[in-house]
Formats: C-alpha cells, sequence, structure tokens
C-alpha cells in the first residue's frame, strides 16, 4: 500500500506555486550542456584524416571508411535509443552512452592497426554517440514542452554546434602542438565529465516532480515503462514506410546529413589543406560555422513556430546547395572575405533543417515521432557516412574534393525540391 500510495501521489497535479522558472527550462539547460559535452567526439574525425594517414600510411578512404561506421551507427542507434528512453528513463540512457563514448575514444590512443580505428571510432563511439543524438533532444521537448517546441528544439540542436565551437580551436591546438592521442583524451574525459551532471539533474518527466509540462493546460500522469523498446522502434518504423511523407523526410535528411557531417565536417580541414590553408586557420572556420549554426538553428526554430516547415525545408536546401557550387573557387591558402561569407551562411543554414524536420515528424506521427525522427535521424548519418566514405576515395582517385563539393550541391536541390512534395494532411493524429 506504500508504494501504491507514493506513486499516486506523485501522478497528481501539484498544488499551486510561485516558481518563476518552470522546472522544463532547467531540464533544457542540462539537456543542453549534455550535448555541448559530448560534442567533441563530432569535431575530431576532419582532425585526425592527415596525422592518421601520417603516422600509419592508411588511406584517405580507410579513415574515411571508420568515420562512416560512426556516422551510419550514429544514426541507426537513434531510433533504438528513443525506445529506450522510454523503457528505461532518459537519464540512464545518456549516462551509459557518454560511459562508452568515454572508452570508445580513450581505446584509441593504444590502436596499431586500421580495424582498431573501425572498432574504437567507429562501432563504440557510433553507438555511445547514436545513443544520446538528436532523439535525445527530441524526447526531452515532447517530454517536456507543450508550447515553445520548435525554438526548444532549436536550442538543444544548436548545443552540438556550440561544442563544436569549444572543442575544434582547442583540439586542433592540441593535434598541431603535441599529437592526436592527447587530443582523444581531452574527447574522452569531456564526455565523462558530463556524466554526474545528467545523473543528478536530468529528470525523465515533468510529473517526476509535481509539474506539468511546460504550456500544458492539465497535469500529464508520467506514463508506465515501455516493455520491448527494440521490438518497438522497428514496428513504429514498419508503420513508417507504408507512408510517403516518411520516404520524403528521411530522403531530405540524408542529403542534409551528406552535405554536413558527412561532407564539410569530415572533409573541409583535409580539403582546406591541400590549398595549403594551415589546419588550425581551417579548424576555426569550422568553429565559425558552429558559432553561427546556434544563431541559425534557434532561428529557424523560432520561424518553425510561424511558418510552413516544408517550405522552411525547401528554401534551407536550396541556398545550401547554392553555397557548395561555390566553394571549389573559395579555398586557397588564405582566408580571405569571400571564405568567410560562405564560412557564415553555412553556418545558418547548418542544421536549420531540424526543427522543421521534428515538426513535420510530429505533425505526421503524433506520439510516435519521436521514434520516427530516430530513424529519419538514422538515414542522416547514413547519409553522412556514404559521403564521409566517397569523399575521401574521391580524394585519393582524383587528387582534389571538387566533384564531392558539385554533386553534393547537386543533391540538395533536389533536397529542396523533395521538401515541397511533402503533403500537410496528417497521417496520424498531431501530438497534442
Amino acid at each position: 500500500m506504500t508504494q501504491t500510495t507514493e506513486a499516486a501521489a506523485v501522478q497528481q497535479p501539484p498544488k499551486p506555486t510561485r516558481a518563476r522558472v518552470h522546472r522544463a527550462w532547467f531540464v533544457a539547460a542540462v539537456t543542453f550542456v549534455t550535448i555541448i559535452g559530448a560534442a567533441a567526439f563530432r569535431s575530431v574525425p576532419g582532425l585526425l584524416i592527415d596525422p592518421l594517414h601520417a603516422e600509419f600510411d592508411w588511406s584517405r578512404g580507410t579513415i574515411g571508411a571508420a568515420v562512416s561506421v560512426n556516422l551510419a551507427l550514429y544514426g541507426l542507434t537513434a531510433p533504438f535509443a528513443a525506445a529506450l528512453m522510454d523503457r528505461f528513463g532518459i537519464r540512464r540512457v545518456v549516462a551509459v552512452a557518454l560511459t562508452v563514448i568515454a572508452a570508445g575514444s580513450l581505446l584509441t590512443v593504444w590502436m596499431t592497426e586500421a580495424w582498431q580505428l573501425m572498432l574504437c571510432w567507429g562501432l563504440l563511439v557510433g553507438l555511445g554517440s547514436g545513443s544520446m543524438a538528436l532523439a535525445f533532444a527530441a524526447t526531452v521537448t515532447n517530454r517536456w514542452f507543450t508550447a515553445r517546441r520548435g525554438l526548444v528544439s532549436g536550442i538543444l540542436t544548436a548545443a552540438s554546434a556550440s561544442g563544436q565551437l569549444i572543442f575544434l580551436p582547442l583540439l586542433s591546438w592540441i593535434i598541431d602542438r603535441h599529437d592526436w592521442r592527447p587530443a582523444a583524451v581531452t574527447v574522452a574525459l569531456a564526455a565523462l565529465a558530463v556524466v554526474p551532471f545528467v545523473w543528478l539533474l536530468l529528470h525523465d518527466h515533468p510529473a517526476d516532480v509535481g509539474q506539468k509540462p511546460y504550456g500544458a493546460a492539465e497535469f500529464v500522469p508520467k506514463p508506465p515503462p515501455v516493455p520491448g523498446a527494440a521490438r518497438r522502434a522497428v514496428t513504429v518504423l514498419l508503420s513508417a514506410v507504408r507512408t510517403g511523407p516518411f520516404w520524403l523526410l528521411a530522403g531530405t535528411f540524408a542529403i542534409c546529413g551528406a552535405s554536413t557531417n558527412g561532407l564539410i565536417q569530415t572533409h573541409f580541414i583535409p580539403a582546406a589543406h591541400d590549398h595549403r590553408m594551415p589546419v588550425q586557420a581551417a579548424a576555426s572556420l569550422l568553429a565559425v560555422i558552429g558559432v553561427f549554426d546556434v544563431v541559425g538553428t534557434i532561428a529557424s526554430g523560432w520561424f518553425t513556430d510561424r511558418f510552413e516547415p516544408r517550405r522552411l525545408l525547401a528554401v534551407y536546401y536550396a541556398l545550401r546547395g547554392v553555397s557548395l557550387m561555390f566553394l571549389p573557387l573559395l579555398l586557397g591558402p588564405a582566408v580571405h572575405p569571400p571564405m568567410i561569407f560562405f564560412i557564415v551562411f553555412y553556418g545558418l543554414d547548418w542544421v536549420a533543417t531540424v526543427p522543421p524536420t521534428l515538426a513535420l515528424c510530429r505533425e505526421q506521427y503524433g506520439e510516435d515521432s519521436a521514434i520516427v525522427f530516430g530513424w529519419v535521424l538514422a538515414s542522416h548519418q547514413v547519409g553522412a557516412a556514404l559521403v564521409a566514405f566517397l569523399g575521401g576515395v574521391a580524394r585519393d582517385a582524383f587528387g582534389s574534393y571538387d566533384v564531392v563539393w558539385y554533386a553534393s550541391g547537386a543533391l540538395c536541390a533536389a533536397a529542396a525540391l523533395m521538401a515541397l512534395v511533402i503533403r500537410r494532411r496528417p497521417v496520424l493524429a498531431p501530438a497534442v
């Protein structure tokens, strides 16, 4: 009887309080800091290609293959992570994921063979990072917020860019002055440093602290744990693939991943180095992308609350494709104003696609939207993985990245057209 009484008490609406700031904003802040701490691993791949090629004589295609495994697992793990969060809670899943990331990054210090890079950076870091990918932000947003969802999803998406801003210059300086191994240790320590914040401060549901979701008119009881997390993720996928909007969202987001994580984040630094630009200068330009990524993503969340998401997506992809077509003309040994303009523009557009894509998932798939978005994110990372690998192969084959820039620009144009085809009619009842 005691446990039943305590459980029932948690589900009751709280008494009116004079709290000035809703607890949801504190949870969002902890989530933001967590994503920043974990973003260290996303800053490393582009920095490692040249040092690993020089030390081990591995081809860029081989190194790109390890990065592609990382990116693919990052995406393929995401939908199962969303279901696991429903089953075991956000806090447990994220804490374990950060620990796995730290282990994978730390073990690379002792690697001597390419398969070990695949295992440590590809498998372990890929699984860990996928377990707290954008589905993490989607789950927090859906549980804790009814109002301002577009704005919050934009802020949480921007956290990864903020981490890139912090870690890229630091890690490039460490690699330039010392070696790539201290940089790998730094990534591990950054992931571990966030674990105590997650364990102590990240609550799973508003009902855990006796509050309504932010903007909700009524108290929302905490749902019971959902068994069969993997089965649910697959069941939701099998239902979603029968609908046209899923394939359009997955296709556009695959191109988004190909033109960001797979292309610019992985290959921009070695491409700039091919044009005799110093590595630290190229890394600093990527960090500047992180600055404007924060602005662009938050602004995109604000726009998503006010404008039609599919039209926003079409504009974002079209502008991104145009900018990529000009990039081969801008690369050189020095950083000049046209390159800075490209970096600012690309930063504003980097993950501005996330809030409208997430909004379309909510519109089309209701309460399953977080898991559906996890599968859409999987397509994002599969696209990124393909270009991370093929970009390295193209560089080995042609001696430059020009063909990759042009092909990615054409893909972005196709994504703009695909976004406009998405129907506004919801497949399932929209989330309340």
